[in-house]
């Protein structure tokens, strides 16, 4: 049983990344042919791995047609980005408000981190994509962590996620110019300073930043991006 449950657990960390970096593209048919010799793992482990990815929507189901990478759309995103903007302000200014001596602490901390490989991003955002992405979500949690709403958090942690398709298209394009470290540099140094205010001013245009970037790319044909 804890073999099979390895299995499972392997097999769906494996796919998800596959999802989230692009490598298996929007709307890719997910057949378990296929998915047995790219994964060598059996149809039963692969059912289960893929009904965790429904739960996530990052994949699809269709009653008689299996399963699809869910697709992704710019009217997707700007409907994540809107909901994903009230949430996490509205928790920012909590977390500021309720935040103590450890809970700035545990920002700072997150944020030395963050910048660590911020650092490296110009060179090889592809390369630093994963690194990125987990050092962001610290980043992002350590902001709101003093918020008293369990719910508040929850919902975060869920946009969060959804939306990191979208930003990894976004961290790899080089065409649009965007200073993400000063972006978050900026948001830190507000919150410290319990500027509630500017803190969440800053944070919801940092959010929509990401939004700006895909519409440009979209705009100028350079990212194909359809409902």
């Amino acid at each position: 049983m804890v073999a099979a449950r390895s299995l499972v657990e392997a097999a769906y960390e494996t796919i998800r990344h596959d999802i989230l970096t692009g490598d298996l593209a929007p709307g890719t048919k997910l057949r378990f042919e296929m998915l047995r010799a790219r994964y060598g793992v059996g149809a039963s482990t692969l059912r289960e791995a893929l009904t965790r990815l429904v739960g996530e929507a990052l994949v699809t189901s269709e009653e008689q047609r299996g399963f699809r990478v869910a697709p992704i759309s710019i009217e997707d995103f700007a409907d994540l980005t809107r909901t994903r903007r009230l949430i996490e302000v509205e928790a920012l200014r909590q977390s500021i408000v309720f935040g103590d001596d450890l809970w700035e602490a545990g920002l700072v901390a997150a944020f030395h981190r963050l910048s660590k490989v911020e650092e490296k991003l110009p060179d090889a955002p592809e390369r630093q994509q994963d690194e990125f992405e987990e050092r962001n979500r610290d980043f992002h949690r350590a902001l709101i962590a003093a918020c008293p709403s369990r719910w508040l958090k929850h919902m975060h942690a869920i946009l969060f996620q959804q939306s990191e398709r979208y930003r990894r298209i976004a961290l790899c394009d080089r065409t649009v110019p965007r200073d993400v470290h000063t972006e978050h540099k900026a948001v830190l140094e507000a919150a410290l300073a319990r500027d509630v205010d500017l803190a969440c001013r800053l944070e919801g245009e940092h959010i929509e930043r990401t939004l700006e970037v895909l519409n440009e790319l979209v705009a100028s044909k350079a990212l194909p991006l359809r409902s």
